[in-house]
């Protein structure tokens, strides 16, 4: 099939914008020599210490022989159900790795915090800045310079993102992704969010609650709503950096073990001690980082996306701007609806055909590049298959010929929508973008009185004082990357929601961030500038008129006259400096880089 035309020329515009990045960064690559073991190019004192925990076998490969060594960088704690299967797959992986004549030791451990456990506190402005974190653990973990291949254990939030970025700056590694799964299905994801609606309006109790979320987040896996971390793992499918339909299979089964056992062994393969040296570095190309935004716009993903792929395609020497996500947005058709996009969460996308039918989609519709590097097969045509086990042994089949479900998974000949679920809006009050895949058309577009507001927590005691309740566009500043690391305001859901359904025209326009999980209510998301760096925002004053129009794409304030003369307010920034351990991160929030351009506190890796 002939690549989408749109497709075609971002992916060139792409290419040509980052030519000399790009080219410095491969260089990285061509200057390493992968075929010889990376542990023989050190000292003996250094190799001795790398070996001298090993178990016997182990140890005799180190220090004699040629085997390949392969890293294993874990995400592994046992707070997030996300993260608690991975307390094994060192064991598992390692014995794995010797059957194929390879070693493999843990090479180091990543932070992983829980957006979940930490929305609407003080703990979520450490949230953002736990991927760089997360990026430079990696590298220390892979600084030992022992290691032929790594394989990354993470699956939430910033984790993926981070041991993404991390993995980038050792180019010449193999890099394979080994997740974890989703748990079962539990409360319909519906009805939890109608039980936070309900509390909201103070119309149940926090024991009723708190039952409601316990029903819904209640066993080891990744939360089943398609937030972040299940749009990360549809992006690392799609960008062939896990094995074949890895994403979705539920932890603790016997598939899952055998699809982990398999990347350990398909690591020891694709080194550059062997014949088929596939280094992270050329897997993460232009092609791939496009191949990302484009499942991300067919599947109606995250938005925090809209922040993590600049900053990952940045430590590829790439560099991708907002509008490249609209014009693939514009061409990419919906094709899933999952929750918040639906009601059905992504057990029932998996099970409807996952994976493996979406990417045979969008190959065929030629919206992915099948000409990439991918850790499982030739090229993304491996990925149009599913993994199964016949007995004990591992094998792929094609993709199933049509949906099993079509409320939830459609063809590209019949999608949801023509166009993805993610757009750009830009006007006077700078860039932003918004997830309408779960909005209806007749809310994409309020004009209205702004309700400014320095905090999420300002918001929910003005909605409790009952003061929301009219037409407006609620305006949360001093969000950025900047000010206070740029938490998630998911707590705003429920009120504004409630507010809707009371039958107001209700938006939000903040520099913050909303979350992978965004629902039904409009909203402009990561708007920059930053209100702190005084961005437009800073000057929005309450009753000013905005238009959030997410049908035109504009983010505008069409009153009142002189506005853009106004100084930019002053922000009391001095609360978001102390406690929890914010006074670590003031180093990250003073050299952070807009939201466009990642939200990162790194530096441009190759300057030119």
């Amino acid at each position: 099939m002939a690549m989408h035309s749109t497709v075609e020329a971002v992916t060139q515009r792409i290419i040509d914008r980052s030519v000399h990045r790009r080219r410095r960064y491969l260089d990285l690559i061509d200057g390493y020599d992968a075929t010889r073991p990376a542990r023989v190019k050190i000292a003996e004192a250094n190799r001795a210490h790398g070996a001298a925990g090993c178990a016997v076998q182990d140890k005799i490969e180190l220090l004699g022989g040629h085997w390949p060594s392969i890293g294993i960088v874990t995400a592994y704690n046992d707070m997030l159900s996300a993260h608690a299967p991975y307390e094994h797959y060192p064991e598992i992986i390692r014995r794995a790795a010797r059957e194929v004549g390879a070693v493999a030791q843990v090479a180091g451990g990543v932070p992983a915090m829980c957006d979940g456990v930490t929305q609407g506190f003080e703990g979520m402005e450490l949230s953002l800045f736990s991927r760089d974190v997360i990026a430079l653990s990696t590298a220390v973990s892979l600084s030992h310079a022992t290691f032929d291949a790594a394989l990354l254990l993470g699956i939430c939030d910033k984790i993926v993102p981070g041991l993404l970025i991390g993995a980038l700056r050792f180019p010449w590694l193999p890099a394979i992704f080994v997740p974890g799964g989703p748990m079962p299905s539990g409360l319909p994801n519906k009805e939890k969010a109608a039980r936070r609606q309900l509390f909201a309006e103070g119309k149940i109790g926090r024991e009723e609650l708190l039952q409601a979320e316990a029903e819904s987040y209640h066993a080891p896996g990744t939360c089943t709503f398609y937030g972040t971390a299940n749009s990360n793992q549809m992006m690392m499918e799609v960008m062939g950096l896990h094995l074949p339909g890895a994403a979705f299979v539920a932890p603790n089964t016997p598939l899952r073990e055998a699809l982990t056992v398999a990347a350990a062994q398909r690591a020891a393969k694709i080194t550059g001690l062997g014949e088929d040296y596939r280094p992270i570095g050329r897997a993460v190309d232009e092609k791939a980082i496009v191949n990302a935004i484009v499942g991300l716009m067919a599947t109606g993903g995250s938005t925090n996306h809209f922040i993590h792929l600049p900053a990952i395609a940045s430590a590829a020497g790439i560099e991708i701007t907002w509008d490249d996500f609209a014009e693939l947005s514009h061409a990419t058709p919906l094709l899933s609806r999952i929750y918040p996009n639906g009601s059905a969460d992504v057990n029932q996308f998996h099970a409807a055909g996952g994976m493996a039918f979406l990417t045979r989609e969008l190959l065929d519709a030629g919206l992915l590049h099948g000409d990439v590097v991918t850790v499982g097969g030739e090229n993304l045509a491996a990925y149009a298959q599913e993994p199964i086990l016949n007995g004990e042994i591992l094998s792929w089949r094609d993709a199933a010929n049509a949906s099993a479900d079509e409320d939830v998974l459609r063809g590209a000949r019949a999608p949801f929508s023509a166009d993805g679920g993610l757009r750009l809006l830009s006007g006077r009050l700078g860039r932003a973008c918004v997830k309408v895949s779960a909005v209806a058309r007749e809310k994409r577009v309020v004009e209205a009185s702004a309700l400014v507001f320095d905090s999420q927590a300002d918001v929910q005691a003005a909605f409790k004082r009952g003061e929301l309740d009219r037409d407006c566009v609620i305006v949360v500043r001093g969000q950025g990357p900047r000010a206070n690391g740029m938490p998630e305001l998911h707590k705003l859901m429920p009120l504004m929601g409630a507010l809707q359904d009371r039958g107001f025209l209700v938006a939000l326009a903040t520099d913050g961030r909303m979350s992978g999980a965004s629902g039904k209510v409009l909203a402009a998301i990561h708007i920059t500038p930053e209100a702190a760096e005084g961005g437009p925002l800073a000057k929005v004053r309450d009753g000013d008129v905005v238009r959030v129009d997410a049908e035109a794409g504009v983010l505008d304030v069409t009153s009142p006259a002189g506005w853009s003369e106004r100084a930019p307010a002053q922000l009391d920034l001095a609360g978001n400096s102390r406690g929890l351990g914010r006074e670590l991160f003031s180093l990250f929030r003073a050299n952070a880089c807009s939201a466009e351009r990642g939200g990162s506190s790194f530096p441009d890796y190759d300057p030119i």
